[in-house]
């Protein structure tokens, strides 16, 4: 992973300011803006923990679902040759241009884990 923490299956960037001289970063993949911010390693986790945390109560006083939502679709924009290679081998595999990206995507996050 690249300049990310991970805490309670929530995702949080991480950056360095030199000019402020202070490690700060965002909890991702949430609907809200919560950031967090440390002079150290040990602060900036110890942060983004609690930032978590925080996040988590808030939602439940106010019943709102802490997760952001994803609508299963979405854009992305390739190189044309790239894009006619995929079509290509959806149409010999008998697949779907989604069909085939969901299962290359789905591919790549099985061999991650």
């Amino acid at each position: 992973m690249k300049d990310i923490m991970a805490y309670k299956d929530y995702f949080g960037s991480v950056h360095y300011s030199t000019e402020d001289e202070v490690f700060f970063g965002r909890i991702e993949g949430i609907n809200d803006s919560i950031s967090f911010e440390g002079s150290s390693v040990t602060e900036l986790k110890a942060a983004f923990e609690e930032a978590v945390e925080d996040y988590i109560e808030l939602c439940q006083f106010n019943g709102k679902e802490p997760e952001k939502t994803y609508k299963g679709s979405f854009n992305i924009r390739i190189r044309p040759e790239l894009h006619k290679q995929a079509a290509q081998l959806a149409l010999m595999e008998g697949k779907s241009l989604n069909q085939f990206i969901e299962d290359a995507i789905e591919k790549r996050i099985l061999n991650f884990k």
